[in-house]
């Protein structure tokens, strides 16, 4: 079965251009619109092999939810990536295994997909 991976974009486009990458990979896209929506889902028992993860969201953000992942050891301990259009000092504290800059550099985002997830990715 293959990895699911948590991608956490509020923008219906970029979503599913991210949605896309993910899945041509081989792994199981599991789409959220914004932070809340992806803790209740690692919450109700998800277990990505990595989180994608968009800065800036409604309802609950990206820093708000690094903050709340980062308070519970098991969610801590899933690799996250942050996807966004925030500069590098926006993202100095959230301690990310990997920044993707928008517009999305896919090549980047297909090897950290491959680093973080490596059990079931497609071999070219």
């Amino acid at each position: 079965m293959p990895e699911p991976v948590l991608v956490v974009e509020d923008d219906p486009d970029v979503r599913e251009v991210m949605i896309a990458v993910v899945e041509n990979e081989g792994h199981t896209a599991v789409p959220a619109e914004n932070g809340a929506e992806a803790l209740q889902l690692l919450r109700n028992g998800l277990n990505p092999c990595v989180i994608l993860l968009d800065l800036m969201m409604p309802v609950k953000n990206g820093w708000e939810f690094r903050a709340e992942q980062n308070a519970d050891p098991h969610l801590a301990a899933i690799p996250t990536i942050i996807v966004s259009a925030a500069g590098k000092e926006a993202m100095r504290d959230l301690h990310p295994d990997g920044t993707v800059p928008k517009p999305i550099d896919l090549d980047k985002l297909t090897k950290l997909l491959k680093t973080h997830c490596i059990h079931n990715h497609r071999f070219a």
